[in-house]
């Protein structure tokens, strides 16, 4: 529903209770919700991928795309009379396999100082590991280190320089001596020069606050920096972040269909998802505030699978209150409620009470099956008791009371036919209903599980030599003879 948010989707293990040659071994989740979103075709669509399945077997159908609808409502045709199809702007993440993956530089997206301190707030949550309550003092000499760095990078570097591939090699030359404390490394020297010609820059600011730690406690705390930022270190990582072509910003003005492909074993660069949802709330609503009146043209639906394991959302429980109002919904779906709580901890009653709808796919999780237990609320029953009382003279006793039942118990729950949910509306009592079965959808044909010549191909669609269409964006330079003359002599000395 455009509009409004879906609350977690707590999912079971089999579908059970459909027919199982539909069924295969497709994950219910995917099968039962995922899909039947997109197969409406009515929204921009954000999709947390896990394996990446959901992408090669709906691909096919995103990029023929919706009928192109005319001011009377009705598809338009060209002059043979053919429907004009208005197909999707595909993006694609992947972290399992950077060689299929589109770039993402979140750089790209630092417009003011308030998006470097968003954008530290993030790699610091998602790469704490397990981290101590202890560890607050580091965290925060980090966070002032990250903070004056990037702010130099954005403010000062080259546009092409601008990503985490300098930021680790300025934090590379950071030498320290502890027996030295009047020794300048580079970066130090940088911002000497910096303060020569700005006394009152933001990232100097921040850089002198680092400073005042002394040659011991500086050199741990580039030490834990190095440590955090060791993925950046690995060349494929450098090289998918060295510039942007997901334009993240974009979603909201046309229709797109953004996947981010995750591993559901390992979550070691599950973080650079994390960002990019941050980025992308973070974009779109200052978007619809800033160029389109509060209301982005085109509705953004976000699909969150796997939402506990692509890392923390900062802020998320706020984001879930007012995204809804500029065109944005995020489902969350879950395999137990508990995720979500050991997640974002007490936040998690905040997240799931700014959610509209509830759907229960099926479970055996006692936190989960608590919670739907008390949302369905009571029914009356009424008992019968007899009693009959033997002695030196036998009696005979009736009762009759009304007493209020648990509509479904916890054990009830637990085996709910497979082919059954729940769902649960604002404003609406719960209800039980059956799974939609997606082969009963109009553009269930155009996907691989109807026809397997339906498989989207990631690497041919990636491919430079795709053909372009007309409604396509480029960026395009100019470039004199001069100093193309230039470029070739310096790329020879």
């Amino acid at each position: 529903m455009p509009g409004m948010d879906a609350m977690p989707m707590e999912m079971g293990e089999s579908p059970g209770g459909i027919d199982k040659k539909l069924s295969g071994n497709h994950d219910q989740k995917t099968r039962f919700f995922i899909k039947p979103n997109l197969m409406q075709l009515h929204s921009s669509y954000v999709v947390t991928d896990p394996k990446g399945t959901v992408l090669v077997e709906c691909g096919k159908l995103l990029s023929r795309g919706a009928p192109r609808l005319g001011k009377d409502g009705k598809p338009l045709r060209n002059k043979k009379g053919k429907i004009i199809y208005e197909p999707y702007q595909i993006k694609v993440f992947n972290t399992i396999n950077f060689k299929k993956s589109m770039h993402y530089n979140p750089f790209a997206y630092l417009h003011s100082e308030k998006d470097i301190l968003k954008l530290v707030t993030v790699l610091i949550a998602n790469t704490k590991g397990e981290g101590k309550s202890g560890d607050d003092f580091w965290v925060k000499a980090e966070t002032l280190l990250y903070t004056a760095l990037i702010g130099y990078i954005y403010y000062e570097a080259p546009k092409n320089e601008q990503n985490f591939s300098t930021l680790v090699e300025m934090i590379n030359v950071m030498e320290v001596r502890e027996d030295d404390e009047s020794f300048k490394n580079a970066v130090d020297l940088l911002f000497d020069a910096l303060e020569q010609k700005d006394p009152d820059h933001f990232a100097l600011r921040q850089y002198k606050k680092y400073k005042l730690a002394a040659g011991k406690t500086a050199k741990s705390i580039l030490i834990s920096c190095g440590a955090r930022l060791a993925p950046f270190d690995i060349a494929e990582v450098r090289e998918i972040t060295m510039y942007d072509e997901l334009e993240l910003d974009l979603v909201g003005d046309r229709k797109t269909a953004l996947f981010f492909i995750i591993s559901d074993t390992d979550a070691t660069f599950n973080f650079l998802v994390s960002m990019a949802y941050t980025q992308l709330f973070n974009l779109l609503c200052e978007r619809a505030d800033d160029k389109y009146g509060g209301r982005l043209p085109v509705h953004v639906r976000c699909l969150i699978d796997e939402a506990a394991n692509i890392g923390q959302i900062p802020n998320l429980e706020k984001l879930m209150a007012t995204i809804r109002s500029r065109e944005i919904s995020a489902c969350l779906v879950l395999q137990a409620q508990s995720q979500l709580k050991a997640l974002y901890k007490d936040n998690m009653d905040t997240i799931i009470g700014n959610c509209d709808s509830s759907l229960f796919l099926g479970g055996k999780e006692e936190t989960t099956l608590k919670s739907w237990s008390a949302l369905l609320g009571k029914e009356t029953i009424d008992m019968y008791n007899t009693s009959v009382t033997k002695g030196t003279q036998e009696s005979h006793g009736q009762n009759f009371q009304k007493l209020g039942k648990d509509l479904m118990s916890m054990d009830e729950l637990a085996v709910m036919d497979g082919g059954k949910c729940l769902l649960q509306v604002r404003g609406v009592r719960p209800f039980l209903s059956k799974k939609y079965d997606i082969t009963q959808h109009p553009n269930y044909k155009y996907l691989s599980d109807f026809n397997p010549k339906n498989t989207f191909d990631i690497e041919k669609y990636l491919s430079t030599r795709l053909r372009m269409r007309p409604d396509d964006l480029f960026l395009n330079y100019e470039i004199s003879p001069s100093e193309l003359a230039e470029e070739s002599a310096d790329d020879t000395e």
